[in-house]
């Protein structure tokens, strides 16, 4: 899988690709900016720990209700219509916000009720456009393809927040607009994406095709193992959901500072990501991913403990660097060893662990802050994800043993 690789050159030469590059990096500096304005707001309103964490929870249920029918929608119709579907809901949802600004009427169930809009969207359009990535470009740089859809993501995380951030010193109406500008942008982009070939027939949808990426990924340990390590990890780990907090009653940085504190983390993964995409991780795969496992653990422990705002910047920035890492060679692995009959399913339960992890991790967080306090919250999920890395390690060898990428067929060939 990786003896020739095209130069990266290459991967700038595959239009839909670009196309896809651009509005995933459109989407998410929209959904962070939508996010810093959400969380600002809510803290704002009712100055609960607890209500941060609120978001993340309300955000798991629709992942957990509609991951099965989400994977399946994904291996049945057109990806390209689903995310389109998924960015105008984003889009809507913006403006709704934006009119409630305007007419002094946003509330607290308000904000809640568009966090699960927004959840139901990119519950739908985040597997989908993983599943969508392997169609774009061929084979070759499906690694390369994904270190650099990474980088749109991380590009977007460090400007969506930073901007966001100043926009709302002037008016968080200005931010939920641009945000509808965005989402819309995203929009026009997948609609111009063309695919070549037609689609292959799909199987009609019935119980057990429904299921079937539950049952491949429990007959595969190595997919097992690379899924569920990154749940258990950031369900600890979900220190960005306190970002309000430390912003305004420890850092004392107000929202200028948390759209920076948001935005550390992808300067670190951007830079990653950027090298990734041209010069890939080839070998020794399985022992770097839980060596960036580790460092995501420490780097959260060490952000817990500063008081100094520079120290906080860079500690974030090494979590983000460390977790680019991890993600180029997590999802890398569950995109080569899935054929596309079954990319959508397998990608969506992968989203469901990937997603819950975020999504409950914050929860947790503002649970753990609401009882013990912010700082108690961050080290017991630094320290929580040093040891499920440990524990990670014996319960699945295969794992440190992975040398590089190659599909199953490969090791059935040299095996």
């Amino acid at each position: 899988m990786t003896d020739a690789l095209p130069s990266s050159s290459r991967l700038t030469q595959q239009r839909p690709f670009v196309l896809f590059w651009l509005a995933r990096m459109a989407s998410s500096m929209a959904y962070q900016m939508m996010a810093l304005l959400i969380g600002w707001k809510i803290y704002e309103i009712t100055n609960s720990a607890f209500d941060l964490g609120l978001v993340g929870l309300i955000q798991f249920v629709p992942q957990v209700v509609l991951t099965l029918l989400i994977g399946h929608a994904a291996d049945r119709y057109d990806r390209r219509a689903i995310i389109r579907a998924a960015q105008s809901l984003n889009a809507l949802t913006a403006l709704m916000i934006a009119a409630a600004l305007i007419t002094h009427n946003l509330d607290r169930y308000l904000l809640f009720g568009a966090v699960f809009l927004i959840g139901c969207a990119r519950a739908f359009e985040v597997p989908t456009g993983s599943a969508l990535v392997p169609l774009l470009v061929p084979a070759p740089l499906i690694s390369r393809a994904v270190a650099a859809w990474t980088s749109a993501n991380q590009t977007a995380v460090i400007c969506g927040p930073a901007l966001g951030g100043l926009l709302y010193v002037v008016s968080p109406v200005i931010v939920a607009a641009v945000c509808v500008v965005f989402f819309s942008a995203a929009v026009t982009f997948v609609t111009l994406i063309r695919l070549k070939g037609a689609a292959p027939a799909r199987e009609p949808p019935t119980l057990s095709s429904v299921l079937a990426g539950l049952h491949y990924i429990r007959t595969r340990r190595r997919l097992l193992g690379v899924i569920t390590l990154d749940l258990f990890v950031v369900l600890l780990g979900g220190s960005i959901a306190l970002l309000p907090v430390y912003a305004r009653d420890i850092l004392a940085v107000g929202p200028v500072g948390l759209g920076l504190l948001r935005s550390a983390p992808a300067v670190g993964a951007l830079a990653t990501a950027i090298l990734l995409s041209r010069s890939p991780i080839e070998r020794h795969l399985g022992a770097k991913m839980f060596a960036v496992v580790a460092i995501y653990g420490m780097a959260t422990i060490v952000f817990g403990l500063s008081r100094w705002f520079p120290l906080s910047l860079a500690a974030l920035a090494v979590l983000g660097a460390s977790d680019a890492v991890s993600i180029v060679i997590r999802f890398s692995l569950v995109q080569i060893e899935t054929p596309d009959a079954m990319r959508g399913r397998v990608s969506a339960i992968n989203y469901l662990f990937v997603g819950s992890s975020n999504t409950l991790g914050e929860f947790e967080s503002g649970t753990v802050a609401a009882w013990l306090g912010a700082v108690p919250s961050v080290l017991i999920g630094g320290i929580g994800s040093l040891l499920v890395a440990l524990i990670w390690m014996f319960l699945f060898p295969d794992l440190r043993k992975i040398d590089r990428f190659e599909s199953a067929d490969e090791r059935d060939v040299e095996a």
